[in-house]
Order: structure tokens, then sequence, then C-alpha cells
């Protein structure tokens, strides 16, 4: 367990932070969640479903676990693991983040809950600690590790990661290069501390091997709490999402984050994948870079040091066919010939009896604690524009109604980076 009280204040973040800084708890939202889903419309979803729903595709959700009982996940969750040894499973959140993070996957909307983006798919619960339930119990030091070991190892294609820290840890590398070799997809969320001066990157999404997720809001601008940076891959809506208000899974509220964010970035992964079963995940992962939203002035090859290479737009290659598989054996963003087949060496299971075994050894990391990339306020949050994004949303192949996920801004509005404009060569980490 993490003692040290800087260490304490650094990693709780999110969770520990959310009713501190608004002053009260974020208020709750109408019962129907998916009313305030505001990301649904533009993105089409109805239509992306008439030709892909997610099924046959299974997502390992890493974080403080998954109820499967809430009407909306309920035959959705299959057996998993508590990597952190705390009381209970991975079927009990101890702060309702994971259940939240599931329902935004493969959600049914079933008695007024939230509607997942890939509604047929499936998820495997890794459950891990935080900072405060480390201090509250003996836990296992080595959960992050083990649990994406583990998840490396089982049915799933997909690996969603909503947590990070600003420590880089090599065991925790490793790991994750381990799932990639394996063929799988790593998102994790890119951070949320842009607002306290953005001087760290955030792990593991800042690790080459892993998709780093940035959030959006419903205006189409960078939420101004969203990390940013050189190791941000693709950006995801993010603010103004409905979610568990706690651990009681009682009610929503409405809060942003890049958690929010990386489960929308794999729900796109899982239909993209549903409706290409035979690609490897390198293929997938092109697709969505090659047909994510981009404004008219943004230079095809560039990336933003803000949205990576776009914004997830499932619809754009579901129903339009934009972007291309590539070569099934090279990362799209190392460029590296990576391991693993379509199905990451495992069948995907569709039915609920699927198992997660635990990591046959014990990790070697030094202890390594995490926070959930959801930003400390339940409350909608200003923008960062971005700069030289002028596509709108109808352009952009989604919904021109004012509310799209790639929204024109004024040309004035300049994002400059080290002398450069906003968008970036990549200069992604090699070491």
């Amino acid at each position: 367990m993490i003692e040290s009280g800087r260490l304490r204040r650094a990693l709780l973040g999110a969770m520990a932070l959310t009713t501190v800084l608004a002053g009260v708890a974020p208020a709750a939202v109408a019962a129907d969640a998916r009313s305030q889903q505001w990301y649904l419309g533009p993105m089409h979803v109805e239509e992306i479903w008439k030709k892909a729903t997610g099924k046959g595709i299974t997502v390992a959700v890493i974080d403080s676990g998954v109820d499967p009982d809430t009407p909306s996940l309920k035959g959705k969750v299959l057996k998993g693991w508590d990597a952190a040894e705390a009381k209970g499973d991975e079927t009990d959140d101890y702060t309702g983040h994971g259940t939240s993070i599931a329902e935004i996957i493969v959600g049914s909307g079933a008695g007024g809950g939230i509607q997942g983006l890939a509604p047929d798919a499936k998820v495997i619960p890794y459950r891990v600690s935080d900072t405060e339930l480390q201090n509250q119990q003996a836990v296992n030091a080595f959960d992050m590790e083990q649990a994406i070991k583990a998840a490396a190892d089982s049915d799933a294609r997909i690996i969603n990661i909503s947590w990070g820290n600003e420590y880089y840890n090599s065991a925790i590398r490793k790991a994750v290069k381990y799932a990639q070799d394996k063929g799988k997809l790593v998102f994790a969320a890119a951070g949320n501390d842009a607002k306290k001066g953005n001087s760290q990157d955030s792990y593991p999404a800042a690790y080459p091997e892993a998709i780093a997720v940035a959030a959006t809001g419903r205006d189409g601008k960078v939420g101004d709490y969203s990390q940013h940076g050189d190791f941000v891959d693709i950006a995801a809506p993010g603010s103004e999402i409905p979610n568990w208000c706690d651990e009681k899974l009682q009610s929503y509220c409405v809060s942003s984050g890049t958690s929010f964010a990386t489960a929308l970035a794999s729900a796109s992964a899982a239909l993209v994948w549903s409706a290409h079963p035979d690609w490897t995940g390198n293929q997938v992962l092109r697709a969505m870079l090659e047909s994510a939203g981009r404004g008219e002035d943004w230079k095809p090859g560039t990336v933003s040091n803000y949205l990576g290479y776009g914004v997830i737009r499932p619809n754009a290659h579901i129903t339009r066919g934009l972007g291309k598989p590539g070569d099934p054996n090279i990362n799209p963003l190392t460029k590296e010939s990576t391991g693993g087949a379509a199905t990451g060496g495992a069948t995907p299971s569709a039915d609920p009896s699927g198992s997660a075994a635990a990591p046959s050894e014990a990790g070697s990391s030094a202890p390594s604690a995490t926070t959930s990339a959801q930003a400390p306020d339940g409350k909608p949050t200003d923008g960062t524009a971005v700069a030289g994004s002028t596509e709108n949303a109808a352009s952009a192949g989604e919904d021109g109604g004012g509310t799209g996920l790639v929204i024109g801004i004024a040309a004035a509005v300049v994002v400059v980076l080290a002398g450069a404009g906003f968008a970036l060569a990549r200069r992604r980490r090699t070491a």
C-alpha cells in the first residue's frame, strides 16, 4: 500500500475530489439516463446498429469492479477476476465507476439505464484498487500489472483502462506491451489534470503500446480538463456524461472525464471489430484513426496534441466505408510489427459463461496506485478550442444540429505548441 500524503493527494484525483471541488454532489439526472446521452444522436447509432452492434466482441474493463445486476448490464457481464484481492470480488464495485464504464460500453438501457454504444458486446471485469481503498484495507500491490496480463490472456479483444496516474511503471508498461503482442487493443484515459498545468503525462495512456484517449464536449471542443501532449492518440465525447453517482448504484449523475471518453473509444472499436471479425487489432485501430473526425484544414497524417488523430466516428467507417484496414501486422501508431491474431489468440465468447483466469505468477513491479480518470467536478466544463478544426458535424457525416462531434471554430483561435501549429507530426515514444 502507498501511504505517502503527497502521493495520496496526487492519485485520489477524480474520485475523491468530485464533490469537494464542486461544493456539492453532482446533481442526479432524469430517470431516463439515455435522454442525457447527447452523443448518441450525432453518432447516428441507430444506423450503426443496423450493421454492427458489438456482437461477438468482449471488452475487458479494468476498474473498480462491475455490478452485473444493474438493469442495463443483465446478461452482459462475463466471469472476471478480483486483482485487488480486497473484500468482495470483481462484481462488488466500491465506487460505481467501473459499472458506469461497463454500461457506457455495452449497456442495454433497460430500466432507464445508460445505453451502451456497443450493446451486444460483453464485458469481463477486472477489479483493481485506488489509493483510497489501499488506505482502507490490505490489497494486492501489483493488481494493475496482473489485471492487464490476465485480460491479455482472456477472450477479450479490447482492454479498457479508464484509470491512470503520473508515475511511469516499467512492469505495467511490460504488461501493456504483452497485451499488444497478444493482439489486443488497450485504450487508456489521457487524464484530467490539464487545468493543473498539464505538466505530467498520464500512465498507462502515455505508454507507446496503449491508445491514449482525450475527451471532448457536446460543443466539439476539447474538455479543459483533458490532458494533452504528443501521447494523445484519439478523442471521444467525455463531458456531461451520465454515470452512477456512487457505489450505491441508486441514481445517475452527470460528470465529465477522459474515463468516459475511453469507454466510448473502446465501444467504437468493438463496433468496428464486430463488423470485421477477421481483422486484427491493428486493422481495427487503423480504420478508427483514418475515419476519425478532423477539420478541413487538418492535413492527413498530422496529429493534434489535443485530439490525436481526431474524434471517433464509428458511423463514418461502418456505414460509409471510410478508413481502410491496411497491413494486419503493423501497428498504425508505432509503425512496428506486432504479434497476435484477430482474436488475440483466443476465441471470443458471447455467452456469459466465459471465465478469466488469474495470472500464474506474481507481479514484480513496485506498488502503483491509480485513480479513475473522471474530472474532479460533476458540472459541465468549458472546452479548450482546437485550432484548425473547421469541420462541422454535417460535413463530418454526423448530425449537423449543433451538437456534432467536431464543430468549427474561428480560424483566429490557434493553439501554439513549441513554436508550431496544433497539428504536429507524431512524436511517439520509443523508450
